[in-house]
């Protein structure tokens, strides 16, 4: 296609408007433009074809044989972008949207919050993946990732969603303690830590343990180890985000918080255009974490 030939498509799309509404004024204010500038694309458009396209009926402009010659071109050509368009749209806003996130921060955090979201948008359908695998966003078709570390994933956008206090929890009934001088040794009570999850060794120096000596009973998941301490079969060193609701609500007691050194919850998503209703998804997540920070 030699573009070249092709006048302004400013000044075509400006025409087909004009065309269709039959006033200057009509046209400026779909296009939301100035009266002028419906005029001089007009006045631009005749020059580049050395053709009169319209000409004054009083208030309105009738279109000339080679104006309505032009107007049914372009309404046509006009139309098929604007179909196309649309059945991309419509067919990126229905597919599902495919979130990426640990098994813990599904089950503890998105999942008693996830029910606000299905009412407010019924039409869009989440294809949750949870797993401790790091996945590649744009191989395995992934939309959205919730991560745990620091947000330091080059090539990825990120932002902070859930970055809290940790916090060493304990089931009311492993102890009378409510604060770890009160727990004696630490060193010799039963820690119990994901094998996922290095950040609680971080987290162990920060309050005198170094768990490469000490050691602690590994789970598989994260999930099992908060099973585990709720069932008092032990302490775990946890993101304040994750327990905050057993806290809350006497599942959990927290004998000790402090600063998580810039761990915690990310949304991940690549560069680029998200499709619509992974959007409304991310959206939907910034607005609910801000509430509860």
């Amino acid at each position: 296609m030699d573009w070249s030939r092709i006048p302004s498509l400013s000044a075509l799309r400006a025409f087909e408007a004009l065309a269709r509404n039959g006033t200057l004024s009509s046209a400026a204010r779909e296009l939301n433009v100035t009266h002028a500038a419906i005029a001089q694309h007009l006045r631009k458009l005749e020059t580049d074809l050395g053709e009169k396209l319209a000409t004054r009926d009083g208030q309105a402009l009738r279109l000339t044989d080679t104006g309505e010659e032009l107007a049914l071109a372009l309404a046509e050509g006009f139309g098929r972008i604007t179909e196309g368009v649309t059945t991309i749209l419509d067919r990126s806003a229905l597919r599902p949207i495919t979130v990426t996130l640990t098994p813990t921060f599904a089950e503890t955090w998105l999942m008693p919050r996830i029910g606000a979201f299905w009412i407010a948008h019924p039409d869009i359908e989440l294809r949750l993946v949870p797993s401790i695998s790091l996945a590649d966003l744009r191989r395995d078709g992934i939309d959205l990732a919730i991560r745990f570390g620091q947000g330091d994933w080059p090539g990825l956008e990120v932002e902070p969603i859930a970055v809290s206090n940790f916090a060493v929890v304990a089931a009311p009934g492993y102890t009378t303690a409510r604060s770890l001088s009160g727990l004696g040794d630490l060193s010799k009570r039963n820690w119990i830590f994901s094998d996922a999850a290095r950040e609680q060794r971080v987290w162990g120096q920060r309050i005198g343990v170094d768990f490469t000596d000490v050691g602690a009973q590994e789970m598989p998941s994260n999930s099992l180890v908060l099973s585990a301490v709720r069932a008092g079969l032990g302490l775990s060193i946890q993101s304040r985000a994750l327990v905050g609701a057993d806290i809350e609500n006497g599942h959990l007691v927290s004998l000790h918080e402090g600063d998580a050194e810039g761990l915690g919850y990310h949304l991940v998503t690549r560069p680029g255009v998200l499709s619509p209703g992974a959007r409304v998804f991310r959206s939907w997540l910034r607005k609910t974490a801000k509430a509860e920070s």
